[in-house]
Formats: C-alpha cells, structure tokens, sequence
C-alpha cells in the first residue's frame, strides 16, 4: 500500500515563502508521476503540480511561476512555494497522479498577514 506523509507547511505572509516535503513509500516511486494537490475548506482537492518520473515538472495556471515542483531518486517530493497569496491557504497533500483514493494526513498552509 502506498503512503503519504507531508510536512513543512505553516504560515506565511503573503510575498513569503514555505518549502513542503512528502515522504513516500512506495516500492514503483521511481517510475511513477508524483503530484501535489491542495483542498480549501468546503472544496475538493485540486490539482497544483506533478513531476514525471524524469523529473519534468507540470503546473497548473494559477501556481505557475510562483511554485516549484522537485523529487529526488529515493522517495521524497518538494514544493517550494514562492511569492505565496492569501488564495493559496489550503491542506496540502501529495499523492500519485492521477491520484489514488488514499491520502495521507497532509499538511496545512496559511497565508494572512
């Protein structure tokens, strides 16, 4: 069974930055897309960004330029969110993409001055 686990999230200012981190274990890792999602309150989870199993990074509209998607060779996926807005306030999660229906606890972003 593949698991998630996120961390680094926090609160920033708008204009700051967070740097999240997701630990996962999963044997296929290496060979899998990887993504990043966010669920605000009262919505679904939305798609943010994934990163290919060569390393090659998708974002969607409203996170690109401002966000970077990374992974190592191991089991570990970033995002480093610069620039970050008060809309970006979410639980974020990491999970294959497409996802599967499992995730893990994530890990709560807030921007507010």
């Amino acid at each position: 069974q593949v698991q998630f686990v996120e961390s680094g999230g926090g609160l920033a200012q708008p204009g700051g930055s967070l740097r999240l981190s997701c630990a996962v274990s999963d044997r296929y890792f290496r060979i899998r897309n990887i993504a990043w999602y966010r669920q605000a309150p009262g919505k679904q989870h939305e798609l943010v960004a994934h990163v290919a199993p060569d390393g090659n990074p998708d974002y969607v509209d409203s996170v690109n330029g401002r966000f970077t998607i990374s992974r190592d060779n191991k089991n570990t996926v970033y995002l480093q969110m610069n620039n970050l807005k008060s809309e970006d306030t979410a639980v974020y999660y990491c999970n294959t993409f497409p996802n599967l229906n499992s995730w893990g606890q994530g890990t709560q972003v807030t921007v507010s001055s």
